[in-house]
């Protein structure tokens, strides 16, 4: 691999304000420049983006993005700008001053990036003046949405191939953060003329912390959690649009700023709710997945799952929108029975192949055994993506949080109570049965007479909820029935009834979450961790600065200052813009645009 050009570096200081590339970027860029197919694999908050953008400033030629959200291309292209570097974007919510200014920069050959969709790179007649333009290469963000194996495809996707042909075959980079080894072939044969060469980067991402808990009154556990967030950015994924527009109702009246968003709203409301978001601090957003992708919001703190995700990969893309910044930021995600059994009637009932229906089974498999983890939830998450790690010492496990013990016999009486019963009921019946609550349906059937009947009095209905969600995701028990649920044996859970397989379970963890709660009060937020008491403050007002000017621009916050730039500032107290120019994230331009405003603040502190 070719050593990266002197000029990289400058650009990587002088625009961007960085002093070094994040681990495995420079190897990416090298690649790029060197000009030949390039597919890579990194993780959310990795700098994926930096590897398209620094080669068209150093190259000085034309690179055309593809993009699969009109918000995202808005929000880059915004950011770019504010660095001083030519950008621009052809899409429907352009005015026609805005598309003139694009052209004219494209005629000129001044324009280094331009982000488009897909569906505006295939329009007719486009390709020749892009050709005409001199574009360079083609960048592809969210590659994993030419896949129908990734989680998130797109058919519009497939149209790129035939783009890149018509434009002579011009250099194609592709990205993404989420591709397992049938995804990453998926893409390389559908994107590429030939073998591109391919990088793919750890998938850890270590400055988030990973909590799950079984359902237990939602509202308290989600509640608890954000009490340990207050004043914090964050996002909270539900499973439907009337479950997100509830879920904002309740924030706003438990003292929150809650927004909803789902793709039911009307766009110009919805429109608000994103710029609101992304413009200022402490605003949580309440939305189904339609919300997220190509969100580069740096400094969201915390993501919760008040539903199971659809996948690991949904899971680890979603979260991946937390902590952007590289300062920690925390995840909890919530789940039971009613979740799994959801999940797996829908992959049921997909108009799919069955090979894709065996892949996406297997899917959620390794979901639920996420959910269910018994050990280092970070060792289990990197499992799946064939990624080998040490327990990591910081998840909810690892802190213990939870505990195992050995659940053979606790298995055994659950089971047969299944059994018994005639493997057909769910884990409300079957919890009556086993503490002994003879409802009349219980006696109608006879079920107060079984040896299992009364056999778990010694223990709550929250346990043995907690016992049959677990066996449920090991896989021990499955969906009796589509249309009515209820459980029926697998082979593994008669194993385990018959003596012949043991099983380890987690006692309930709905303290997990109070427990974090208590000791991020008694640390304070960790995304401030390192700063004192005056430090704090000091950031804060630097904060609302920030936010006055962003609002005066009309940008989002971060694209004025990063929250790690600021809690630099906070700690060095730069006096002068020759001091605040070796600050991370300043760059010429930023600092000949917003140093003045922030010194004034920084001089007053002092």
């Amino acid at each position: 691999m070719n050593e990266l050009p002197q000029k990289a570096y400058a650009f990587l200081k002088s625009v961007f304000g960085y002093d070094d590339f994040r681990p495995g970027q420079a190897e990416v860029i090298a690649a790029v420049l060197e000009g030949g197919p390039v597919m890579a694999i990194m993780p959310t908050g990795s700098g994926k983006s930096m590897c398209y953008q620094l080669p068209a400033l150093v190259d000085e030629g034309l690179t055309l993005v593809v993009s699969p959200l009109i918000a995202l291309m808005r929000d880059q292209v915004q950011q770019l700008r504010s660095l001083g570097v030519a950008a621009g974007t052809l899409n429907s919510t352009n005015d026609a001053r805005e598309t003139d200014e694009v052209w004219s920069s494209l005629r000129a050959g001044t324009l280094r990036l331009l982000f488009l969709s897909p569906e505006r790179l295939a329009m007719d007649g486009l390709h020749q003046s892009l050709l005409r333009a001199g574009v360079r290469r083609i960048a592809i963000d969210e590659a994993h949405c030419v896949s129908e194996w990734g989680h998130d495809f797109r058919p519009e996707y497939r149209q790129i191939r035939t783009a890149v042909e018509a434009m002579g075959n011009v250099q194609v980079i592709a990205f993404t953060a989420t591709a397992d080894a049938n995804t990453r072939a998926d893409i390389a044969g559908r994107l590429f003329d030939r073998a591109p060469k391919i990088f793919v980067h750890s998938f850890d991402r270590p400055n988030l912390d990973l909590r799950f808990a079984a359902k237990d009154q939602p509202r308290r556990q989600i509640g608890s959690f954000l009490n340990a967030h207050r004043g914090q950015s964050g996002i909270i994924y539900c499973s439907s649009r009337d479950r997100t527009e509830k879920m904002a109702d309740w924030l706003q009246e438990n003292g929150f700023e809650g927004l909803p968003y789902h793709a039911g709203m009307d766009q110009q409301k919805r429109a608000r709710n994103q710029d609101r978001f992304l413009q200022e601090d402490g605003i949580i957003i309440a939305a189904t997945v339609a919300f997220g992708m190509g969100i580069n919001k740096p400094d969201v703190r915390f993501v919760i799952h008040a539903d199971m995700p659809a996948s690991v990969e949904a899971y680890y893309q979603e979260i991946g929108r937390a902590g952007r910044d590289g300062l920690p930021a925390a995840t909890l995600t919530l789940y039971g029975v009613e979740d799994m059994a959801l999940r797996r009637r829908q992959i049921d009932e997909k108009s799919i192949g069955e090979e894709r229906r065996r892949m996406e089974q297997a899917r959620f498999t390794r979901l639920t055994m996420l959910c269910e983890a018994a050990s280092c939830r970070r060792q289990a998450l990197l499992a799946c993506f064939d990624e080998q790690s040490e327990p990591c010492g910081a998840c909810d496990i690892c802190r213990g949080e939870v505990d195992l013990y050995d659940g053979s016999i606790d298995a055994q009486k659950a089971l047969s109570a299944v059994y018994r019963t005639g493997q057909r009921f769910g884990a409300g019946y079957l919890t009556d049965v086993l503490t002994g609550a003879a409802s009349e349906t219980i006696t109608r059937n006879g079920h107060d007479l079984l040896k299992t009947f009364g056999v778990g009095a010694d223990k709550s209905r929250a346990t043995w909820t907690s016992v049959y969600r677990q066996l449920f995701a090991a896989a021990a028990l499955e969906s009796a029935s589509e249309q009515h649920g209820g459980f029926r044996l697998t082979e593994k859970g008669e194993a385990i009834l018959l003596g012949r397989q043991t099983i380890s379970l987690r006692k309930e963890q709905a303290r997990s979450v109070e427990k974090a709660r208590s000791r991020t009060k008694r640390g304070g937020s960790e995304a401030t961790e390192g700063l004192d008491e005056a430090d704090v403050a000091l950031f804060g007002a630097l904060r609302r600065r920030r936010l006055e000017i962003a609002r005066e621009e009309g940008v989002a916050a971060y694209v004025v200052f990063a929250d790690r730039t600021l809690m630099e500032l906070a700690r060095q107290k730069p006096l002068s813009l020759k001091e605040m120019a070796g600050i991370h994230g300043i760059g010429a331009t930023k600092l000949d645009r917003f140093g003045q405003a922030f010194l004034e603040v920084l001089q007053a502190s002092a």
